[in-house]
């Protein structure tokens, strides 16, 4: 249910996957982060998808039908393989997990962006 910096760059190298960029729009843009990290920003290609929007109440992922239209709607085809990234690879899980709960085929980058902003890339 993981992937390696190793991996992900070659698969988005590759294409037929989505990235999806679970943390907060701040964080995702690059107004806000967290001090351990070189640089702030998100990975060139990731679509911004709050982690918390994938559940309708807390513990309560999306329903198949709603999660498929909400990655539609951001641009996403929920057929392809997604991998999920925050800041250290817990918010991810948590979408990770919403989403394997939907039927989708999901995968959390662990590494991150704590591990990618240090990444001469």
């Amino acid at each position: 249910m993981t992937i390696t910096a190793d991996e992900l760059e070659r698969r988005l190298a590759e294409g037929g996957v989505a990235l999806l960029d679970v943390r907060t729009r701040a964080e995702y843009d690059g107004a806000s982060g967290y001090p351990c990290d070189p640089r702030q920003g998100h990975i060139a290609g990731a679509v911004h998808l709050d982690w918390e929007e994938l559940f309708e109440a807390e513990g309560t992922p999306l329903d198949t039908d709603a999660m498929r239209r909400l990655l539609s709607d951001r641009g996403v085809d929920p057929d392809s393989e997604l991998l999920a990234y925050c800041h250290s690879g817990q918010r991810s899980a948590f979408a990770v997990s919403a989403l394997r709960a939907a039927g989708l085929v999901a995968r959390n980058y662990e590494g991150s962006w704590h591990e990618w902003s240090r990444l001469p890339r």
